[in-house]
């Protein structure tokens, strides 16, 4: 698409510039020098009056992201970006959009006159474990103040990541959150935190902005600015690494392997990141509703933005593996996309660029696929396949059910690896029912051998994501045969079955209010389970008053508010709440 069309077709669509600055300026200035700039892979890029990008397009003219840029003394500064998912999805980000605030009072310190900013930053560099660099980096002057009252204030700046359910901020909902990025000059990568929030291709497509800013900021510079892994702390992860090394290339000093001292944390930014020569790029299909992600001349994901399983194909690695077996290859002039045992076809566009042949490396089939441990796979809309995460509220608005399971779940599962009695009796259980955990249904299934498993869900579209994490899980650990040992039905399916060794049951919140209700919900646990065996049980504050009647025994309970999963998370959100009283037992049935 040439430019001169690319500009009548910015102005025709409004789906392309959707900010009113970014439209007025366009109209004003779209077509005059420097407005936009068409790459050597076919993607266009346009160009506010101010020389900033607003707006990224694929060749056939689908948007990538679009920028809002405000101008305060003659410096440009982000205001607001929406980036495009492959399957249809935008998501938003707003610099510094997360602002925590911290106050202590130094009057009551002998001496605290002479207390600095940086005598602070020292202290939390000490306390954190991190270089007083670090923190010098991300907690700068405006953020480390002292009043002349010995009132200090340290402000916490994060870059907010949202959903935009219609494609605007109007509805926006917080997904994560990341360090706040230097964005009118690059010059570090981010920790993302509650990087499991994201939605899928979120991270790659966020990446893919980073890039193109880097870019445009680095042209015509004499050398390439050196990027680090930098943060407060930072998480490397294998993931991480994969993401970053796609379209930046990782060093080290003296040469060698860039891994290893990556996945150091203390030694993760010694890797200097530099622009890898061929970065991904998102070309659309739109009348088959695909996004395909092509590396050089090879196609290396493909994504279906009606697919009910919420997966992309990826390319197979060496050994012929891929996720959940799906697959692609390009033969001819045609992408093949194998899901197992069936094969969707779709030809290559001509805007895409150079494609190459390539060859799914034909790794024999595993014996069970990811479906087989339904009952019945569920039928799930795309939409709701693709969504599937876990969103936190940003403030103090209460945590829903789903997303507070895993607080629950991750205690349960470093209760276990602590205390050796509790431990003994997970290991001895042979059967075990995981009932409405549906947003931590991996986490209760043991990683110590296979075991029968019946698992009660509610939400299919969870249920269905928890399945494929379990499959490709299985399948690292060559589990695979034991697969049918693990069966999913929707609560009020369930068929006779024989007393459990452990279960893991979520009392629903709407049964909380109703001791009656309660009462009858531990009655059909203790159905359940067998005489002497345990379940752990989220539930209210009322739980142990009505276990006796049903022959259960609470032996233990602790409040979920006081877990240090969740306190974990109020580092991230300091505001964050529960369900008042929701406490974690762990009840016994008596002999």
């Amino acid at each position: 698409m040439g430019p001169e069309i690319l500009s009548q077709v910015v102005l025709a669509r409004p789906d392309l510039l959707t900010f009113p600055s970014n439209r007025t300026d366009w109209e004003r200035h779209g077509t005059g020098p420097g407005s936009m700039i068409s790459g050597s892979a076919g993607q266009a890029v346009c160009y506010g009056s101010h020389g900033r990008r607003i707006l990224a397009v694929d060749p056939g003219g689908r948007p990538l992201h679009e920028c809002e840029w405000e101008v305060r003394e003659g410096a440009a500064r982000l205001v607001r970006a929406r980036i495009h998912l492959e399957w249809g999805q935008w998501v938003g980000l707003v610099p510094a959009g997360m602002v925590n605030e911290n106050r202590l009072d130094l009057s009551r310190k002998p001496g605290w006159q002479r207390v600095s900013a940086d005598d602070l930053r020292a202290m939390a560099a000490q306390s954190l474990g991190v270089p007083l660099e670090e923190v010098r980096f991300f907690y700068t002057d405006r953020d480390v103040t002292i009043a002349p009252s010995g009132l200090a204030t340290i402000r916490q700046r994060k870059d907010a990541l949202y959903v935009l359910p219609d494609g605007t901020f109007d509805r926006r909902r917080f997904m994560a959150c990341m360090g706040a990025m230097h964005w009118e000059r690059i010059d570090f990568l981010p920790v993302v935190e509650l990087f499991l929030s994201l939605l899928p291709g979120t991270g790659s497509a966020v990446m893919e902005l980073i890039r193109g800013l880097y870019d445009d900021q680095q042209r015509g510079a004499l050398s390439a600015r050196v990027l680090r892994y930098r943060g407060i702390p930072t998480y490397p992860s294998a993931a991480a690494y994969r993401l970053f090394s796609a379209f930046f290339r990782p060093e080290v000093p003296g040469g060698g392997d860039p891994f290893p001292l990556f996945m150091d944390p203390p030694k993760s930014h010694l890797v200097s990141w530099l622009p890898a020569s061929d970065s991904p790029r998102r070309c659309w299909d739109a009348g088959n509703r695909l996004c395909v992600t092509v590396k050089g001349d090879r196609i290396i994901k493909a994504t279906l933005a009606d697919d009910s399983a919420g997966l992309p194909y990826q390319a197979a690695d060496s050994q012929g593996h891929a996720p959940c077996e799906r697959t692609l290859a390009v033969r001819g002039n045609t992408v093949l996309l194998m899901d197992r045992d069936l094969t969707q076809s779709v030809p290559v566009e001509a805007n895409w660029g150079q494609i190459a042949d390539s060859e799914a490396h034909a790794a024999p089939l595993a014996v069970h696929g990811w479906r087989m441990v339904f009952a019945r796979p569920p039928q799930v809309a795309p939409q709701e396949a693709f969504s599937a995460v876990l969103l936190y509220p940003e403030d103090d608005r209460e945590i829903d059910e789903l997303a507070t399971q895993p607080f629950v779940a991750d205690y349960v599962q470093d209760w276990v690896e602590q205390d050796s009695h509790v431990a003994g009796l997970v290991a001895r259980a042979e059967r075990v029912l995981i009932s409405r955990f549906d947003a931590s249904i991996t986490t209760c299934i043991g990683t110590d051998r296979p075991r029968h498993y019946s698992v009660h869900y509610e939400f299919p579209a969870y249920a269905q994501r928890q399945a494929q994490h379990l499959w490709n899980t299985w399948a690292k650990a060559g589990w695979l045969n034991s697969l049918p040992q693990v069966r999913m039905r929707p609560v009020g399916e369930s068929e006779s079955e024989e007393p459990f060794h452990l279960i893991y049951e979520w009392i629903p919140f709407s049964l909380h209010a109703s001791p009656e209700r309660i009462g009858a919900h531990l009655s059909v646990l203790a159905q359940r389970l067998m005489s002497g065996a345990s379940a752990f049980v989220a539930g209210p504050p009322s739980l142990p008053k009505l276990c006796s009647a049903v022959g259960l025994q609470a032996d233990a309970g602790v409040a979920v508010e006081s877990l240090p999963t969740f306190k974990m998370h109020r580092t991230i959100i300091p505001k964050a709440s529960l369900k008042p009283g929701l406490t974690l037992y762990r009840l016994t049935k008596r002999r």
